[in-house]
């Protein structure tokens, strides 16, 4: 079965295909920013310090070697100016 060409040899259709999907995550990504947007606020609501928050996310999604080696500069950079 061939694939009907547009102009320049493009796949119309298969082309169509992939704007269409990535509109539609593009849609459910919106979505879902909405749905993080609306705990951070309700985790101020409860008192918690949102940046800090974010913070802990950022630390969780690090490689624990990452993370050991940025503490040991954070710690050297601080000894140095006197911390």
């Amino acid at each position: 079965m061939a694939a009907k060409k547009g102009s320049g040899g493009v796949d119309a259709g298969r082309l169509k295909s992939l704007i269409q999907r990535i509109e539609k995550l593009e849609e459910e990504k919106q979505a879902l920013a909405g749905d993080i947007k609306e705990v951070f606020s309700e985790a101020k609501s409860a008192g918690y310090d949102v940046k800090i928050i974010r913070q802990v996310i950022r630390i969780r999604k690090m490689d624990k070697a990452d993370r050991a080696e940025q503490d040991e500069l954070l710690d050297l950079y601080l000894n140095a100016v006197g911390e």
